[in-house]
């Protein structure tokens, strides 16, 4: 692990150290869901600043993709009712398509910390309302968006504020604002909860809306964390951002998504950041950024120390080989590999990391790549032809396809003999016998087909 004093320090390429694919394609991943051919091509040439830079600002969307987006989710396209399926396929397009990756990942992070499911809330429009609060705020004030989830109308039935009044308080939100959304267990008291759980009553929907009605509201004294006052919901919000541990809670959550699942950071790498974050007046964006321009970003501590969530394995191999997979099937493929978006499975979201992989997600996986690239699958058809990619390049022969797919899908990361291994399939898959009607370009595109799908399965494609 680095020096505490240098971690965060800006990372500056060395010979030791140096800028290359691998850190381009580390980044894309990190800060999105992964990269292209062209973007591993120009963040090698334009250098770590300038591609941090555009990574960290993203790009305006375009009107096509806002108008399409806007449609999809309107009233009449997504009404209260609609299937599950139609709303994580509606994000996962918007995934696919963005050009701002950094802001649909962080708002997939704000989405699992602030973990609300529509099995309970049974209402399309308020989950979309969560959204856009959600990605909204994703790279700018956790503070506002802390306060504002209070009367989100999703997180209001999710938690069950929606019928908390002053006869009979509801813990639930109280609960869970402390321990999940701002402090971690251990800093607050089961009295900090129950006199929090009074300042939120009186919260109700109407016209789509989070209100307070006075009339089901305690508005008597309350006292939180060592403070007496009138406290609304909003003021409890507010404590908890000033009560010491928040920063530390919040930076914690974002190292384990964008450095490591695995380590357990000390205090000493924290509390900067921390402070920083305090400082800033909770400014998430500018954490991010200190964090993915950090030395320790770009070290080998974090270099693939993670495993990829089932929508970063799902977005991250479309949009490396550049298709157009349909979004509702692939809505349903994701729900065999554990992840259901606006779906989570409790209140503490999907845990994440080693629960990611198992003999069934991963034969799962192995699946999904196969129906992604085979184009022999109904679902996806040919919308994802690695054959197509392959032709845009220089992939003749059987080593150039073979040095193109593992640069494109793993910059170089192919374990020992991996190599020889895929070379060595292609070359018995000369000797296949195929369909007397299939011409020499049928049997060339198949075995690209295949020895594509045959990347997306090694193990290190499954790290992030």
């Amino acid at each position: 692990m680095l020096d505490p004093k240098t971690a965060w320090q800006s990372y500056a390429p060395s010979a030791e150290n140096p800028w290359d694919r691998a850190k381009v394609g580390h980044l894309y991943r990190r800060a999105g869901f992964g990269a292209t051919v062209a973007e591993l091509a120009l963040g090698a040439k334009d250098g770590h600043a300038k591609t941090l830079d555009r990574v960290l600002t993203g790009a305006p969307e375009s009107e096509d993709f806002t108008r399409t987006s806007d449609f999809m989710a309107s009233d009449r396209s997504m009404p209260p009712g609609a299937p599950q399926g139609r709303l994580s396929a509606w994000w996962l397009d918007r995934m696919l398509k963005t050009k701002h990756p950094l802001r649909e990942k962080m708002a997939l992070f704000w989405h699992n910390h602030f973990a609300t499911s529509n099995a309970k809330v049974q209402n399309a429009r308020f989950m979309l309302t969560q959204y856009r609060l959600i990605q909204s705020h994703a790279l700018g004030s956790f503070a506002r968006l802390l306060t504002l989830m209070g009367t989100d109308p999703a997180m209001l039935v999710w938690l069950d504020t929606n019928t908390s009044t002053k006869a009979a308080p509801n813990e639930n939100y109280a609960r869970e604002v402390m321990e999940l959304f701002s402090l971690g267990v251990g800093n607050y008291t089961e009295a900090d909860i129950r006199e929090a759980a009074r300042a939120f009553t009186g919260y109700e929907i109407k016209d789509g809306k989070g209100v307070l009605n006075r009339r089901q509201h305690d508005a008597g004294e309350k006292r939180v964390f060592g403070k007496t006052g009138k406290f609304t919901g909003e003021d409890v919000a507010g404590l908890c951002l000033n009560h010491g541990e928040g920063p530390r809670f919040i930076v914690r959550k974002l190292y384990k998504f964008l450095i490591s699942d695995t380590d357990t950071p000390a205090a000493n790498l924290i509390d900067p950041l921390a402070e920083q974050y305090r400082k800033s007046e909770f400014d998430t964006g500018k954490l991010v950024a200190t964090m993915l321009r950090s030395n320790l970003f770009f070290s080998p501590a974090s270099y693939r120390a993670k495993i990829k969530s089932p929508v970063e394995f799902a977005i991250g191999t479309v949009r490396a080989l550049e298709g157009a997979a349909g979004t509702l099937p692939l809505a349903e493929a994701l729900e065999g590999l554990g992840q259901v978006l606006f779906a989570p499975p409790s209140v503490k979201g999907w845990d994440g990391g080693e629960s990611w992989l198992n003999a069934q997600t991963l034969l799962g996986r192995n699946n999904l790549a196969l129906a992604l690239t085979s184009t022999e699958d109904s679902r996806f058809g040919a919308r994802c032809d690695p054959s197509q990619l392959a032709a845009k390049h220089d992939t003749k022969t059987d080593a150039k396809l073979v040095d193109f797919l593992l640069d494109l899908f793993l910059q170089g990361d192919a374990p020992e003999g991996a190599r020889t291994r895929l070379l060595g399939y292609l070359k018995t898959a000369k000797d296949v016998k195929y369909p007397a009607y299939w011409s020499d370009d049928d049997v060339a595109n198949h075995r690209t087909r295949a020895v594509a799908h045959l990347v997306l399965t090694l193990p290190e494609y499954q790290l992030n």
